[in-house]
């Protein structure tokens, strides 16, 4: 009887996806205003909790009946694009380790922009 293992393995592995869906982090911010994300909280904080898939989007909520699931790419272009729109300096973490290193000057910000433009046009559904 084989069945029983190859059940067992495959329970495991369904428990491994399913907590590999969704993930917690936390939001801050400093002293001076920037809004900061980590996998714990700082300590003596004010935190407030997210979860978030495996782009980095926020986990999703179950979608109404009828209403099908936005694409994780179009919330994070819509995103970005509602934090390029104010008026206040924009950082971005260039070398991947979790924390903005460089503020955007005008020229970046254009050209984030017009990225976050085009993710909108690529993974949002029209009129959506």
């Amino acid at each position: 009887m084989r069945l029983v293992p190859c059940l067992a393995a495959l329970a495991l592995c369904l428990a491994v996806a399913a907590t590999a869906q969704a993930q917690q982090v936390y939001q801050w911010k400093d002293k001076n205003g920037v809004t900061h994300y980590a996998d714990s909280p700082p300590p003596n904080q004010t935190v407030q909790n997210r979860r978030i898939n495996q782009y980095g989007a926020p986990a999703a909520e179950a979608a109404p009946a009828g209403k099908p699931a936005e694409h994780p790419q179009c919330a994070t272009a819509r995103r970005n694009l509602e934090a390029l729109a104010h008026q206040g300096p924009v950082q971005q973490d260039t070398d991947g380790d979790g924390k903005p290193d460089v503020t955007l000057d005008d020229a970046a910000r254009a050209n984030q922009r017009a990225l976050a433009d085009a993710a909108v046009k690529a993974y949002c559904k029209p009129g959506g």
